[in-house]
């Protein structure tokens, strides 16, 4: 397992990272076009987002979203989308899971998850993990239907 950099342990630090992605996400405006889309809602914040991808040839082109969502959503979408635009989607999803494992207070490898380090004690607010990854999940649930309409074609 890679180590964190020292950075992802000062408390100010990531709060100040996750506000910027809050304040300021990336991606963070539809699209029109051959984009699929996916809503996801929470039952339990105010978390109400579209995620749209777009693929060619097994290559994340463009991933972006929109919604009203608190700042853990919003600053894990976005961290998510820098994350993978120009992966292949296997990356994508080795990314996905490596997150989802350091969600779960599993051993994940930090230096795939970059910045998205920075929500690595979620685990700790239970009522936090469904923020950190209602974008993460609609993606993961593009990527599967962007492969199913890839098998059709």
């Amino acid at each position: 397992m890679a180590e964190e950099k020292d950075y992802f342990n000062d408390p100010d630090f990531i709060r100040a990272l996750i506000m910027d992605h809050y304040q300021y996400p990336h991606n963070h405006v539809l699209k029109n076009g051959d984009y699929l889309s996916k809503h996801m809602a929470s039952d339990s914040c105010i978390d109400d987002i579209t995620v749209q991808l777009d693929t060619e040839d097994g290559i994340i082109k463009d991933v972006c979203f929109d919604g009203i969502a608190c700042t853990i959503s919003t600053a894990s979408t976005s961290m998510m989308t820098d994350l993978v635009i120009g992966k292949t989607v296997p990356e994508a999803r080795k990314i996905i899971d490596e997150y989802l494992k350091m969600i779960d207070h599993q051993e994940y490898d930090p230096d795939l998850l970059q910045e998205a380090v920075a929500f690595k004690n979620v685990y700790r607010q239970a009522n936090r993990i469904k923020c950190a990854t209602i974008g993460w999940n609609a993606l993961k649930d593009l990527l599967d239907e962007s492969e199913e309409n890839d098998g059709r074609e």
